[in-house]
């Protein structure tokens, strides 16, 4: 057994996870018992994103978008955090609580804007923009967040832009559609990283213009980043919590959903005799849009790296402490944002 594990734990930065076939894994309710028991015993806190299979979702402690998940990062008082997102939250996580072990099922659970946005590429804009304050959307790596200024999210984007400095210019990485979104919304001409989510621009304007038509009465509600083109065709635009706060308190009843599908299974509990519609991308043979790196977590390996506490988010302390600081000017910043 022992042998199986070291091979496991030698094999983890390949496979992301540990790949323990051989052990008996409980199934079932069995195996929400022991996540539970495990959870009691070591002091643990779940921490999942409403992008996450159901029923990660589920067995969570804290549910939340990349806002509210930071918050609670920081306030817990548990001895270790099962983050079940993908790695830059997980980082985020850490970065907010040195002392704390830090867990994620699955290290490979990644994310497109994160990883086409280098520390090194954003201090080279800096080079050619002196004068210009970094503003980076929470989607990237610690090294990236340490060569920022401020964080920002869906959640809080609008509000520290514009409360950022009016004589000094802005760039703003790596989302350009998010980017492109709060120009408008703030009237900032900001210098904007050319990046963008995979998921967030599967999305067909076409497709989707179909299914206004064959739903006259529904609602469309995207994302801010989404395409332009899809933007301009949503009733409302709003971050994954304010995309499923409008859902619970809008009195229309049939809603057609731009973002992650994930979010769906929240929304269905929240509002269970609203008709809930994913949003129609460009690859025909699927009718929804979901998050490959997301799904990458299940129960079973949320269940492995809680009892052998691994994989285990670690990083350089002069990067941790740098990343901090735009963190927490975030988190400043943000306190009205419910």
């Amino acid at each position: 057994m022992e042998n199986t594990l070291d091979i496991a734990i030698n094999n983890m930065p390949v496979k992301g996870f540990l790949d323990l076939k051989e052990f008996a894994i409980p199934t079932g309710d069995d195996l929400v018992k022991a996540i539970l028991d495990l959870k009691k015993e070591k002091n643990a806190v779940i921490l999942a994103h409403y992008y996450q299979p159901g029923p990660i979702q589920d067995i969570a402690d804290f549910l939340g978008d990349s806002l509210q998940l930071a918050r609670q990062a920081k306030e817990t008082d548990a001895d270790m955090i099962a983050f079940c997102g993908v790695h830059f939250m997980a980082e985020a996580a850490k970065i907010l609580n040195p002392t704390k072990k830090v867990v994620l099922p699955d290290t490979l659970a990644g994310c497109s804007l994160a990883d086409g946005c280098s520390a090194e590429g954003l201090n080279k804009m800096r080079e050619q923009y002196p004068d210009a304050l970094v503003a980076t959307y929470i989607n990237c790596n610690a090294e990236t967040k340490a060569a920022s200024d401020i964080i920002v999210t869906s959640s809080n984007a609008e509000q520290i832009i514009n409360a950022l400095p009016k004589d000094r210019p802005i760039i703003f990485a790596p989302d350009k559609n998010l980017g492109r979104y709060l120009s408008k919304k703030t009237g900032r001409d900001m210098i904007l990283w050319d990046g963008s989510c995979i998921v967030h621009e599967a999305f067909s304007m076409e497709r989707i213009a179909k299914q206004l038509a064959d739903h006259p009465n529904a609602k469309l509600i995207a994302h801010p980043e989404s395409e332009t083109p899809v933007l301009e065709l949503a009733h409302f635009i709003g971050s994954t919590s304010a995309l499923l706060n409008y859902v619970e308190q809008d009195d229309c009843q049939e809603f057609i959903i731009a973002t992650e599908e994930g979010i769906l299974h929240e929304m269905r509990k929240r509002a269970p005799h609203k008709s809930l519609i994913p949003a129609l991308v460009f690859d025909e043979s699927c009718n929804c849009s979901e998050c490959f790196f997301m799904k990458r977590n299940t129960l079973e390996k949320l269940y492995l790296c809680m009892k052998y506490e691994l994989p285990e988010i670690t990083m350089d302390e002069d990067i941790r402490l740098k990343a901090l600081k735009p963190i927490e000017a975030m988190l400043e910043l943000s306190k009205s944002i419910k």
